[in-house]
């Protein structure tokens, strides 16, 4: 479980805008805090990844994911780094996960007590982890792109999104964009409002003058 609200809305809004955003891919799986079991018969074999996506695995919900039962490892994890998993993070579950053959490996601090920058990816190349490159672009976010999942992962003052490589659209969850139409909503019905109490005010002043006419 995560740490603190620091560790938490990050990965609650990962998974969440994950699953949003291959919502029509019946064959894409999107997961997090799950036990992944790798060796059978071995139930101490697990680790929980924080997020998960397999592309290739059926989309259903899971009890836990056992890769002798399944097509594949995931293709992308993400930690999100407290100080109770720092170590582990970049040492026993980076090796793990090579082990596993999980396609890109990511971390990010949300405090950025712990990892400098605060936003890490690795790419496995030959059973190793190579950086991927996370650049600041002109307002100093931190910008790294994920060819597994064909999206860029952003940190800036707004905190952290997936983000659509070709449009930079960010991806919401479904919470952010309900609240984004009942913003909406809100704000149609004011102005609309406004524009009804001036055309009665316009009325009542044009009313006024005819009576003195």
């Amino acid at each position: 479980m995560a740490e603190s609200d620091f560790q938490r809305e990050p990965l609650l809004y990962a998974i969440s805008a994950l699953r949003r955003w291959f919502h029509a891919r019946a064959d894409v799986y999107v997961s997090g805090n799950i036990l992944l079991y790798y060796e059978q018969g071995n139930p101490r074999a697990a680790v929980a990844p924080d997020v998960l996506v397999v592309l290739g695995a059926a989309s259903h919900d899971r009890r836990s994911y056992k890769l002798w039962e399944e097509p594949k490892a995931p293709d992308f994890v993400l930690e999100v780094t407290s100080k109770a998993t720092v170590s582990e993070d970049q040492g026993n579950k980076r090796g793990l996960y090579a082990y596993l053959g999980v396609s890109e490996y990511w971390q990010y601090d949300p405090t950025g007590d712990y990892l400098k920058p605060q936003l890490a990816g690795f790419r496995l190349v030959d059973r190793n982890y190579w950086p991927i490159p996370v650049k600041a672009d002109e307002e100093g976010s931190l910008i790294g792109t994920s060819d597994a999942l064909g999206l860029s992962l952003r940190l800036d003052q707004d905190g952290f999104h997936f983000a659509d490589t070709e449009s930079g659209q960010l991806l919401f969850t479904y919470g952010e964009l309900d609240q984004a139409r009942r913003d909406a909503e809100s704000k149609a019905a004011l102005e609309a409002e406004r524009r009804r109490q001036a055309e009665q005010r316009i009325a009542e002043l044009e009313a006024r003058l005819r009576a003195q006419d």
